[in-house]
């Protein structure tokens, strides 16, 4: 009977394994990015009362054993924990968008209405 959580109706003792990579594997989390992806991380974790056990952060993915309350679904957590770092980072590493974004170039398409004959 160790490591157990409680709330106030329930015991428990939920670990996940989570892992996910940043799109086609670019290594871009290092340095200051990496540092500031574990600070975010924690500060999501915190506010949903999840406990960090272990976790790293490598150059194209990250690694998080957590204990989760059960009114919490992992889903929710990693909908979370994705969507609120990649909007961050996105926001405040400008150069990371080069790397992701979506590029287009030529001219604007227009179009020309011709009279029937």
């Amino acid at each position: 009977m160790q490591n157990y959580r409680t709330t106030s109706h329930s015991v428990y003792d939920l670990k996940y394994h989570l892992v996910w990579i940043t799109k086609y594997r670019k290594n871009v989390l290092y340095g200051q990015v990496a540092e500031r992806l574990r600070d975010l991380i924690r500060e999501i974790c915190k506010t949903k009362d999840v406990e960090i056990i272990k976790g790293s952060v490598s150059k194209d993915h990250v690694h998080l054993f957590v204990s989760v309350p059960p009114y919490l679904s992992v889903s929710k957590l990693m909908q979370s924990l994705k969507g609120k770092t990649s909007y961050k980072l996105l926001l405040e590493y400008k150069e990371l968008s080069d790397n992701f974004g979506v590029a287009t170039y030529g001219v604007e398409d227009t179009l020309l209405l011709l009279p029937a004959t």
